[in-house]
């Protein structure tokens, strides 16, 4: 494997480490073109970047800015506004624990607690093999199903503490989106 594709495949993008970082800098280019003159173009062509990169490393941001003609920290600004967006390389399961008012009173937080301890990460880390991330939500709108977790897309609903390690191994075997997603 060579180093350009080494970071590829690391980045956690749809590239699945295919893409050179020539055929990648040519991708970022054809982005900036497409949106550069559109009312409001910067926040699709930073949700694209991030479709194929996996995240927004700096040096995206820094052209993206330049192909703008903003300053970087405007679109610094904007990365970190939105939840949405990320400067870190993501799992390829990003979990996320519903920790608005129902799924707090009636248990997220000790479903939160639960994905720390299993994955040994915490809130905004990616396990060392990039297999999860751990993130928090506010609200999923399924608050008469709480507490709920997402799994990428996969709403899981009712989930208990003590089945998340259940919940991880089926997720990784592959297993859990088959299934009914109620967990308790």
């Amino acid at each position: 494997m060579t180093d350009s594709s080494a970071t590829a495949a690391a980045c956690g993008c749809q590239c699945d480490g295919a893409s050179s970082e020539t055929e990648l800098a040519a991708g970022l280019d054809s982005i900036i073109g497409e949106y550069r003159d559109k009312p409001g173009g910067l926040i699709p062509a930073l949700q694209t970047a991030q479709a194929l990169f996996g995240y927004l490393p700096e040096e995206v941001i820094r052209k993206i800015a330049d192909g703008f003609g903003k300053p970087v920290s405007e679109v610094a600004g904007v990365v970190t506004f939105y939840s949405f967006f990320t400067l870190h390389p993501r799992g390829k399961f990003v979990v996320r624990v519903c920790l608005g008012t129902a799924c707090y009173v009636r248990g997220g937080k000790e479903v939160l607690d639960a994905f720390k301890k299993k994955l040994e990460i915490d809130v905004g880390e990616t396990t060392p093999d990039r297999m999860f991330s751990l993130e928090v939500g506010r609200c999923f709108g399924a608050c008469g199903m709480a507490p709920v977790v997402m799994v990428n897309d996969d709403v899981y609903q009712r989930v208990k503490p003590a089945l998340v390690g259940e919940l991880v191994n089926k997720i990784l075997s592959g297993t859990a989106a088959a299934e009914v997603k109620e967990m308790a």
